[in-house]
């Protein structure tokens, strides 16, 4: 096997080159003369370098490798950016060691192994055999408003539309193979603030107190039911993350009180749609809301994307995967508006922790089952 298809020699140059969310240089620079040198025809930008709200998590280096131009377009889509290693490691979370048939490192699961896996997928396939797309972000991890977004444009621009996307998300839970997602639920994240008249306790028809407002509301908003779900997604939730108040005197009616809430809702509802209702019941007893939706939900009804990944899955692993719509957001919610997605990869269970580790024998299965995916895809 040649360095440039072997993924676990791939894998371990990817989580040597740091790349903390948001990620620039390294990391590309280790997978761009391989592309090219395999007749791939490979795009580097850096989107947000103007941006100058630091909560958009710019600047981000984005990478769009295409090969082909004919048949049908596969594409594989995945991001590059780890979240911090934190303290604790038995070793260096950039310096990748096998130990023990596993391969640690910071993004061993989350997704420097999948990509490794599919780059190496797409070496083993002639370059005649059908359109190929590689698309790989920078900014997943973090705010995710340059990374995969700012893809898409470019991707429009040029007239590159996949007819099939599969992310190397880890979605495997117990062995290789077990679960894929079809779908995600969408996200909302909102603040809510009451604004009061600050005063000393002992004179309350002096003051204005806001926490009961806040709590008045908090309280209508906890009795809603959404939903009950559907076939494909559990019920929306809404939760409470946070409430603030910051008043450090116990004589003192504060002048005003915040609460942070999160909802993950399905495909009966869109993000904007739930932060406008909220917000009339926080206006509606004085308050004020801020909504900002990360991520609309999304489902790929099974159909012949999803029986393409299930039958090369089984056909590496003899596992047939379930379908899933489970966890938290991807950038599939952005990637869905172009085309059907499915999410597949390696093995959860580390990802974002201490000593992070993929198994060598599934990163080179992982290869296997994306090889079979693109010649099934075009057969």
């Amino acid at each position: 096997m040649t360095q440039s298809t072997d993924p676990i020699d791939l894998a371990t140059r990817l989580i040597a080159a740091k790349s903390v969310t948001p990620a620039t240089g390294a990391v590309f620079d280790a997978i761009t003369p391989m592309l090219e040198a395999a007749g791939f025809a490979v795009t580097r930008f850096i989107d947000g370098s103007d941006d100058p709200d630091p909560e958009n998590g710019g600047p981000v280096e984005n990478l769009l490798a295409t090969r082909g131009s004919g048949g049908r377009h596969f594409a594989f889509a995945g991001h590059l950016d780890v979240v911090p290693p934190g303290e604790g490691w038995e070793s260096d979370a950039f310096a990748p060691e096998i130990r023990g048939g596993l391969l640690y490192g910071r993004g061993a699961v989350d997704m420097k192994g999948a990509i490794a896996c599919f780059i190496a997928a797409a070496m083993r396939v002639p370059a005649d055999a059908g359109t190929i797309s590689l698309i790989i972000t920078g900014d997943e991890e973090g705010a995710a408003i340059h990374g995969t977004r700012a893809l898409m444009r470019h991707m429009a621009d040029a007239s590159c539309t996949p007819e099939m996307i599969l992310v190397g998300e880890p979605t495997s839970v117990n062995r290789l193979g077990d679960t894929m997602k079809i779908g995600r639920r969408g996200s909302v994240n909102m603040w809510i603030r009451v604004d009061g008249t600050q005063g000393h306790v002992a004179y309350p028809h002096l003051a204005d107190n806001p926490i009961a407002k806040l709590v008045t509301i908090l309280n209508e908003i906890a009795a809603i039911e959404l939903d009950q779900g559907t076939d494909w997604f559990q019920p929306s939730n809404i939760e409470t993350t946070d409430i603030a108040v910051g008043n450090p005197a116990h004589n003192v009616i504060p002048k005003s009180a915040s609460a942070r809430l999160s909802c993950r809702f399905n495909d009966l509802h869109t993000g904007t749609e739930i932060a406008d209702r909220l917000r009339a019941i926080a206006e509606k007893h004085g308050g004020t809301l801020k909504g900002v939706v990360s991520g609309e939900a999304f489902l790929t009804p099974p159909g012949e994307l999803s029986n393409l990944v299930q039958d090369a899955v089984e056909s590496v692993t003899g596992v047939r995967p379930e379908a899933s719509t489970s966890g938290g957001t991807s950038d599939a919610r952005f990637l869905s508006a172009l085309c059907p997605v499915v999410e597949f990869g390696l093995i959860n269970a580390t990802m974002h922790k201490l000593d992070e580790a993929v198994a060598v024998a599934d990163l080179e299965n992982l290869t296997d089952i994306y090889e079979a995916m693109l010649n099934r895809a075009f057969a």
